[in-house]
Protein backbone atom coordinates (compact mmCIF):
# COMPACT_ATOMS: atom_id res chain seq x y z
CA UNK A 1 0.00 0.00 0.00
CA UNK A 2 1.58 3.28 -1.03
CA UNK A 3 1.99 6.04 1.24
CA UNK A 4 -0.14 8.93 1.55
CA UNK A 5 0.52 12.04 -0.78
CA UNK A 6 1.84 15.19 1.72
CA UNK A 7 1.09 18.21 0.12
CA UNK A 8 3.94 21.41 0.57
CA UNK A 9 1.53 24.84 0.93
CA UNK A 10 4.54 26.56 -0.72
CA UNK A 11 3.75 24.71 -3.25
CA UNK A 12 0.27 26.07 -3.68
CA UNK A 13 -0.50 28.21 -6.81
CA UNK A 14 -2.84 31.28 -6.26
CA UNK A 15 -5.96 30.66 -8.91
CA UNK A 16 -6.76 33.75 -10.99
CA UNK A 17 -10.05 34.47 -8.86
CA UNK A 18 -7.90 34.87 -5.63
CA UNK A 19 -5.84 36.56 -7.67
CA UNK A 20 -8.19 39.20 -8.39
CA UNK A 21 -9.92 39.30 -5.22
CA UNK A 22 -6.49 40.36 -3.54
CA UNK A 23 -5.64 43.15 -5.99
CA UNK A 24 -8.90 44.40 -5.70
CA UNK A 25 -8.85 44.33 -1.65
CA UNK A 26 -5.52 46.57 -2.19
CA UNK A 27 -7.43 49.23 -4.92
CA UNK A 28 -10.25 49.75 -2.56
CA UNK A 29 -7.45 50.19 0.66
CA UNK A 30 -6.10 53.06 -1.90
CA UNK A 31 -8.82 54.54 -2.29
CA UNK A 32 -10.06 54.85 0.79
CA UNK A 33 -6.63 56.12 1.89
CA UNK A 34 -6.69 58.80 -1.39
CA UNK A 35 -10.46 59.86 -0.52
CA UNK A 36 -9.11 60.44 3.07
CA UNK A 37 -6.18 62.43 2.17
CA UNK A 38 -8.77 64.12 0.02
CA UNK A 39 -11.23 64.84 3.01
CA UNK A 40 -8.53 65.88 5.08
CA UNK A 41 -7.51 68.34 2.31
CA UNK A 42 -10.83 70.06 1.82
CA UNK A 43 -10.92 70.30 5.76
CA UNK A 44 -7.75 72.36 5.82
CA UNK A 45 -8.39 74.47 3.14
CA UNK A 46 -12.02 75.35 4.40
CA UNK A 47 -10.55 76.04 7.83
CA UNK A 48 -7.50 78.04 5.87
CA UNK A 49 -10.46 80.29 3.98
CA UNK A 50 -12.32 80.77 7.42
CA UNK A 51 -9.43 82.20 8.96
CA UNK A 52 -8.91 84.05 6.07
CA UNK A 53 -12.20 85.41 6.22
CA UNK A 54 -12.26 85.71 9.29
CA UNK A 55 -9.03 88.11 9.48
CA UNK A 56 -10.81 90.48 6.94
CA UNK A 57 -14.30 90.70 8.75
CA UNK A 58 -12.01 91.51 11.76
CA UNK A 59 -10.04 93.88 10.17
CA UNK A 60 -12.85 95.52 7.86
CA UNK A 61 -14.90 96.16 11.37
CA UNK A 62 -12.26 97.13 13.78
CA UNK A 63 -10.05 99.67 11.69
CA UNK A 64 -13.20 102.11 11.42
CA UNK A 65 -14.40 101.47 14.60
CA UNK A 66 -11.22 102.36 16.18
CA UNK A 67 -10.89 105.29 14.35
CA UNK A 68 -14.72 106.34 15.71
CA UNK A 69 -13.47 105.98 19.30
CA UNK A 70 -9.93 107.76 19.14
CA UNK A 71 -12.06 110.93 17.56
CA UNK A 72 -14.53 110.74 19.57
CA UNK A 73 -12.18 110.78 22.69
CA UNK A 74 -10.48 113.75 21.36
CA UNK A 75 -13.02 115.80 20.65
CA UNK A 76 -14.96 115.08 23.92
CA UNK A 77 -11.18 115.59 25.74
CA UNK A 78 -11.28 118.57 24.04
CA UNK A 79 -7.68 118.22 23.00
CA UNK A 80 -7.11 120.86 20.52
CA UNK A 81 -9.40 123.50 22.49
CA UNK A 82 -13.38 123.84 22.98
CA UNK A 83 -15.46 122.49 20.94
CA UNK A 84 -18.13 125.62 22.11
CA UNK A 85 -21.59 124.52 22.81
CA UNK A 86 -20.85 121.94 26.01
CA UNK A 87 -23.69 119.67 24.32
CA UNK A 88 -20.72 118.33 21.61
CA UNK A 89 -19.00 117.68 24.53
CA UNK A 90 -21.26 115.56 25.46
CA UNK A 91 -22.59 113.95 22.50
CA UNK A 92 -18.55 113.18 21.77
CA UNK A 93 -18.27 111.46 25.40
CA UNK A 94 -21.77 109.12 23.57
CA UNK A 95 -19.89 108.29 20.45
CA UNK A 96 -17.05 107.45 22.60
CA UNK A 97 -18.55 105.17 24.67
CA UNK A 98 -21.07 103.44 22.09
CA UNK A 99 -17.83 102.78 19.58
CA UNK A 100 -16.22 100.74 22.94
CA UNK A 101 -19.79 98.67 23.19
CA UNK A 102 -19.88 97.95 19.73
CA UNK A 103 -16.63 96.97 19.22
CA UNK A 104 -16.85 94.69 22.25
CA UNK A 105 -19.63 93.04 20.52
CA UNK A 106 -17.89 93.00 16.91
CA UNK A 107 -14.50 90.87 19.22
CA UNK A 108 -17.20 88.46 20.94
CA UNK A 109 -19.16 87.74 17.32
CA UNK A 110 -15.57 87.32 15.76
CA UNK A 111 -14.63 85.09 18.59
CA UNK A 112 -17.41 82.90 19.06
CA UNK A 113 -17.14 82.31 15.07
CA UNK A 114 -13.89 80.78 15.63
CA UNK A 115 -14.48 78.65 18.50
CA UNK A 116 -17.43 77.37 16.52
CA UNK A 117 -15.67 76.67 13.43
CA UNK A 118 -12.95 75.20 14.89
CA UNK A 119 -10.28 77.74 13.79
CA UNK A 120 -8.94 78.98 17.36
CA UNK A 121 -5.60 78.18 17.45
CA UNK A 122 -4.55 77.26 21.29
CA UNK A 123 -1.54 77.12 22.60
CA UNK A 124 -1.35 75.28 25.61
CA UNK A 125 0.96 75.57 28.27
CA UNK A 126 1.44 76.66 31.90
CA UNK A 127 0.06 79.57 32.96
CA UNK A 128 0.36 81.44 36.32
CA UNK A 129 -3.47 81.90 37.84
CA UNK A 130 -2.16 84.54 40.07
CA UNK A 131 -0.72 86.95 36.73
CA UNK A 132 -4.15 86.30 34.57
CA UNK A 133 -6.53 87.31 38.02
CA UNK A 134 -4.59 90.10 38.35
CA UNK A 135 -3.86 90.86 34.47
CA UNK A 136 -8.01 91.26 34.12
CA UNK A 137 -8.95 93.18 37.41
CA UNK A 138 -6.33 95.48 36.27
CA UNK A 139 -8.36 96.34 33.13
CA UNK A 140 -11.93 96.14 34.44
CA UNK A 141 -10.71 98.21 37.70
CA UNK A 142 -12.26 101.55 36.28
CA UNK A 143 -15.78 99.57 35.67
CA UNK A 144 -15.49 97.64 39.19
CA UNK A 145 -14.96 101.37 40.51
CA UNK A 146 -17.74 103.09 38.58
CA UNK A 147 -20.55 100.48 40.04
CA UNK A 148 -19.49 100.81 43.21
CA UNK A 149 -18.15 97.35 43.12
CA UNK A 150 -15.19 95.22 45.17
CA UNK A 151 -12.98 92.52 43.94
CA UNK A 152 -11.84 89.97 46.19
CA UNK A 153 -9.18 87.18 45.92
CA UNK A 154 -8.44 85.84 49.24
CA UNK A 155 -6.21 83.77 48.16
CA UNK A 156 -4.09 86.29 45.83
CA UNK A 157 -0.51 84.69 45.10
CA UNK A 158 -1.03 81.15 45.87
CA UNK A 159 -3.21 80.18 43.43
CA UNK A 160 -2.54 77.43 41.48
CA UNK A 161 -0.85 76.90 38.21
CA UNK A 162 -2.86 75.84 35.18
CA UNK A 163 -2.33 74.67 32.07
CA UNK A 164 -4.11 76.47 29.35
CA UNK A 165 -3.95 79.21 26.51
CA UNK A 166 -2.83 82.12 28.02
CA UNK A 167 -4.81 84.94 25.54
CA UNK A 168 -7.74 82.22 26.36
CA UNK A 169 -8.01 81.94 30.16
CA UNK A 170 -7.47 85.76 30.61
CA UNK A 171 -10.65 86.07 27.92
CA UNK A 172 -12.43 83.74 30.30
CA UNK A 173 -11.74 85.85 33.13
CA UNK A 174 -12.68 89.04 31.50
CA UNK A 175 -16.41 87.18 30.75
CA UNK A 176 -17.43 86.12 34.09
CA UNK A 177 -15.54 88.58 35.69
CA UNK A 178 -17.79 91.27 33.68
CA UNK A 179 -20.95 89.33 34.21
CA UNK A 180 -20.43 89.43 38.06
CA UNK A 181 -19.71 93.53 37.66
CA UNK A 182 -22.55 94.04 35.62
CA UNK A 183 -25.16 91.97 38.31
CA UNK A 184 -23.75 93.27 41.55
CA UNK A 185 -25.61 95.47 42.90
CA UNK A 186 -23.89 98.88 44.40
CA UNK A 187 -21.29 98.42 46.71
CA UNK A 188 -21.71 94.60 45.91
CA UNK A 189 -19.07 91.76 46.42
CA UNK A 190 -17.32 90.11 43.88
CA UNK A 191 -15.12 86.80 45.34
CA UNK A 192 -12.92 84.84 42.70
CA UNK A 193 -11.52 81.65 44.67
CA UNK A 194 -9.16 78.51 42.92
CA UNK A 195 -8.68 75.30 43.98
CA UNK A 196 -7.63 71.87 43.01
CA UNK A 197 -9.80 69.28 43.09
CA UNK A 198 -8.26 66.06 42.62
CA UNK A 199 -7.83 64.15 39.11
CA UNK A 200 -5.16 66.90 38.04
CA UNK A 201 -8.27 69.10 37.78
CA UNK A 202 -8.41 73.01 39.14
CA UNK A 203 -11.64 74.77 39.81
CA UNK A 204 -11.93 78.57 39.44
CA UNK A 205 -15.18 80.03 41.29
CA UNK A 206 -16.41 83.34 40.51
CA UNK A 207 -19.22 84.64 42.28
CA UNK A 208 -21.51 87.58 42.83
CA UNK A 209 -24.14 88.61 45.38
CA UNK A 210 -26.71 90.35 42.99
CA UNK A 211 -30.17 89.34 42.59
CA UNK A 212 -28.96 85.65 40.64
CA UNK A 213 -30.74 84.11 38.42
CA UNK A 214 -33.81 81.08 37.91
CA UNK A 215 -32.55 77.65 38.18
CA UNK A 216 -34.28 77.16 35.29
CA UNK A 217 -32.83 79.55 32.84
CA UNK A 218 -29.27 78.51 33.33
CA UNK A 219 -29.05 75.75 30.63
CA UNK A 220 -29.96 78.59 28.26
CA UNK A 221 -27.50 81.38 29.15
CA UNK A 222 -24.45 78.89 27.72
CA UNK A 223 -26.12 79.22 24.14
CA UNK A 224 -25.45 82.36 22.21
CA UNK A 225 -27.48 85.32 22.04
CA UNK A 226 -29.85 83.64 24.80
CA UNK A 227 -30.40 85.67 27.63
CA UNK A 228 -32.16 84.94 31.20
CA UNK A 229 -35.13 86.56 33.04
CA UNK A 230 -35.50 90.25 34.19
CA UNK A 231 -33.14 89.56 37.34
CA UNK A 232 -30.28 88.18 35.05
CA UNK A 233 -30.13 90.26 31.78
CA UNK A 234 -33.34 92.40 31.32
CA UNK A 235 -32.01 95.36 33.06
CA UNK A 236 -29.06 95.17 31.84
CA UNK A 237 -27.08 95.36 28.38
CA UNK A 238 -25.47 92.62 26.38
CA UNK A 239 -25.87 90.22 23.30
CA UNK A 240 -25.61 87.20 25.43
CA UNK A 241 -22.06 85.84 24.23
CA UNK A 242 -19.98 86.05 27.03
CA UNK A 243 -20.97 82.62 28.70
CA UNK A 244 -21.00 80.88 25.15
CA UNK A 245 -17.28 81.90 24.89
CA UNK A 246 -16.36 81.08 28.09
CA UNK A 247 -17.79 77.17 27.59
CA UNK A 248 -16.64 76.96 23.94
CA UNK A 249 -13.10 78.25 25.49
CA UNK A 250 -13.36 75.73 27.88
CA UNK A 251 -13.93 72.88 26.47
CA UNK A 252 -11.09 73.65 24.11
CA UNK A 253 -8.39 73.41 27.05
CA UNK A 254 -10.02 70.04 28.01
CA UNK A 255 -12.06 71.62 30.90
CA UNK A 256 -15.98 72.95 31.36
CA UNK A 257 -18.02 75.61 32.76
CA UNK A 258 -20.47 75.23 35.37
CA UNK A 259 -23.31 77.31 36.53
CA UNK A 260 -25.02 77.90 40.24
CA UNK A 261 -27.90 80.55 41.09
CA UNK A 262 -30.99 80.73 43.13
CA UNK A 263 -33.02 83.96 43.02
CA UNK A 264 -31.67 86.29 45.73
CA UNK A 265 -28.72 84.49 46.36
CA UNK A 266 -26.17 85.28 43.91
CA UNK A 267 -24.66 83.79 41.16
CA UNK A 268 -21.88 81.86 40.62
CA UNK A 269 -19.73 80.20 37.99
CA UNK A 270 -17.38 77.59 38.20
CA UNK A 271 -14.50 76.82 35.22
CA UNK A 272 -12.78 73.42 35.77
CA UNK A 273 -9.23 73.36 33.87
CA UNK A 274 -6.59 71.07 34.26
CA UNK A 275 -3.73 72.44 36.56
CA UNK A 276 -0.09 72.55 35.34
CA UNK A 277 1.53 69.29 34.38
CA UNK A 278 -1.51 67.22 33.63
CA UNK A 279 -1.06 65.35 30.82
CA UNK A 280 -3.58 66.39 28.04
CA UNK A 281 -6.64 64.32 27.27
CA UNK A 282 -6.33 61.72 24.23
CA UNK A 283 -9.41 63.04 22.69
CA UNK A 284 -9.59 67.05 23.44
CA UNK A 285 -13.48 67.76 24.09
CA UNK A 286 -13.96 70.65 20.92
CA UNK A 287 -16.61 72.83 20.80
Amino acid sequence: MSPPAITDASDHVETPRESVGAETGLMSQTTAFRRAAARARRKQALDDQKRSFLRMVSHELRTPLNAVIGFSEILSCELYGPLGAPQYKEYAALVHESGLKLLRLVNQIVEIARLEGHVTDLDLGEENLDDAVEDVILQLRAEASARGVSIVVPEAGTLPSLRADGRGLRTILTNLLQNALTHSPQGGLVVIEARQVGGGQVEIEIRDHGEGADPADLPRLIRPFEQGGATLTRASEGAGLGLPIVDLLARAMDGSLRLKSTPGHGFTAVVTLPEAGARPSMARARP
